[in-house]
């Protein structure tokens, strides 16, 4: 198994990425600290984790709160001694607005979860992976940076942010043997996407497959990935196969965007 023994804080759990970000570890024999915002969603995964045999720690976290931050790393340390993976997954999706008339006060939120949130749970992770000799840092990213839609540019300047910075600590933390890496999804298939398509279909009077279709089309594997497959990338940098990779970042889009 590639995370035998293996610890790993993930972060934004819920029906999705984080879901089947966990289960993957677990299956790879890896125990996993969840973390979310509400006790509900840790619940249910946590008791998938342990049905595969592994440990599961849930912790309510807001990772823009940096008491919360704190809380879980020591939370992690104290009931598994030691933390060999950091998935920063969680995420805030920006306000939907054309820049000409947004107001940039709600920049704020995507900025302070995205890029300082994300920013300073990891800085919580770094003495301790420093103490154990290494450790793993993925940073669960997006194809917005590399493919800009309208409406979009808050998520995608603190998203773009977030890529910048992970270069920077990868560098720093190097001669630590930590080290830190970008997924980088496109679409992902789900009930949110699904329910995006379909209010989309509704309102130009069509079928929700002819919005699917058009941007599978776009797609060099002709279909839109599911967060399941998703997540082997995550595995990837998380496990010994990348054990000399650092600072780089993955599209996992099915080929919609080729950096």
């Amino acid at each position: 198994m590639l995370l035998a023994n293996r610890v790993a804080i993930v972060s934004g759990i819920g029906p999705g990425m984080g879901r089947d970000i966990s289960l993957l570890f677990a299956r790879e024999g890896c125990d996993v600290v969840l973390s979310a915002r509400t006790q509900a969603s840790l619940d249910a995964v946590a008791k998938e984790v342990r049905g595969l045999g592994r440990r599961a720690l849930t912790v309510v976290t807001d990772i823009a709160r940096p008491d919360d931050c704190a809380n879980l790393v020591a939370r992690a340390a104290g009931e598994f001694g030691k933390v060999d993976v950091l998935v920063n997954n969680a995420y805030h999706p920006g306000s939907y607005q054309l820049f000409e008339h947004a107001d940039l006060a709600s920049w704020r939120a995507p900025l302070e979860t995205n890029v300082l949130g994300t920013l300073t749970l990891t800085q919580h992770v770094v003495p301790l992976m420093k103490r154990q000799g290494g450790g793993s840092i993925v940073m669960v990213n997006s194809m917005i940076v590399r493919d800009v839609l309208p409406t979009m540019a808050s998520y995608a300047a603190s998203k773009g942010a977030l890529l910048a910075a992970t270069q920077g600590i990868a560098r720093e933390l190097g001669p630590h043997k930590i080290r830190v890496n970008s997924v980088l999804p496109g679409y992902i298939w789900g009930a949110t996407l699904e329910g995006y398509f379909a209010a989309q279909a509704k309102q130009r009077g069509v079928d929700p497959q002819v919005v699917y279709d058009e941007v599978a089309q776009k797609i060099a594997l002709g279909y839109i990935p599911h967060s399941e497959e998703i997540a082997g990338a995550v595995l990837f940098f998380a496990s010994d196969l990348s054990r000399v990779v650092t600072g780089q970042s993955l599209d996992v889009n099915g080929g919609q965007v080729m950096a």
